[in-house]
């Protein structure tokens, strides 16, 4: 009888034993699946990853990219070319880049035409010199174009390649069909006409600080 109550305990043992070690193998097995399930996830990640590219001789990306016209807030330009949509090309003050920089409107003194676009205001907020004055007006990124509202500037009387250029430069402005940007050395800001002008603009360095400490993000919809 006491034999058989032996067997009996030592069945209950193993029972308990055999039970103890599926619950360890199920905590176990419940603990190790999330970090199974992360380490798959993060290779499946790995493999989907899109390649960068590192070298610098590979073809530029396209400059009317509309995200690249997002950029432009904060930036300073310069008018370097301006070509009629014939191919030739316009005469501009002061140019000391770009394809007109030796023509004879680069004389002593000649100012070059410039575009400010800044949000220091906390609204955007285009400003520079058009040839002859001072201009200010509000400009607007939407829909990966850079367009300007209505321009004011000073009213001075000019003689030259400046004063012949300001009207038409200005007129541009209200006229621009399409804007890119080029981000890769040399920068550069283009802008196609309504009339299929194009106007290069580089990126100035003098004026390429930061904004001024007061600036403010720009205002939705401005």
């Amino acid at each position: 009888m006491l034999k058989r109550s032996s067997h009996r305990l030592a069945g209950r043992s193993t029972a308990r034993q055999a039970r103890a070690s599926r619950a360890s193998l199920t905590s176990l097995v419940s603990r190790t699946a999330p970090l199974a399930a992360a380490t798959a996830a993060a290779l499946l990640l790995a493999a989907c990853k899109l390649p960068v590219h590192q070298d610098a001789s590979a073809p530029p990306p396209d400059p009317f990219n509309p995200a690249a016209t997002q950029l432009l807030d904060n930036s300073h330009w310069q008018l370097v070319e301006w070509k009629n949509a014939d191919g030739s090309l316009r005469s501009l003050p002061g140019a000391v880049t770009g394809a007109m920089a030796n023509s004879a409107a680069n004389a002593p003194g000649a100012r070059p035409v410039t575009l400010d676009l800044s949000t220091a205001t906390g609204q955007r907020r285009a400003s520079g010199y058009s040839g002859c004055n001072r201009y200010t007006g509000s400009y607007v990124l939407k829909n990966g174009l850079l367009s300007f509202g209505q321009l004011a500037g000073t009213r001075m009387a000019c003689v030259g390649a400046g004063g012949e250029i300001e009207g038409a430069y200005l007129d541009a402005l209200s006229h621009v069909a399409r804007s890119g940007v080029q981000m890769r050395d040399p920068q550069a800001l283009l802008l196609v006409l309504e009339n299929g002008d194009r106007l290069t603009f580089a990126s100035t360095a003098s004026a390429a600080a930061a904004p001024a400490s007061g600036a403010q993000p720009a205002k939705q919809g401005e």
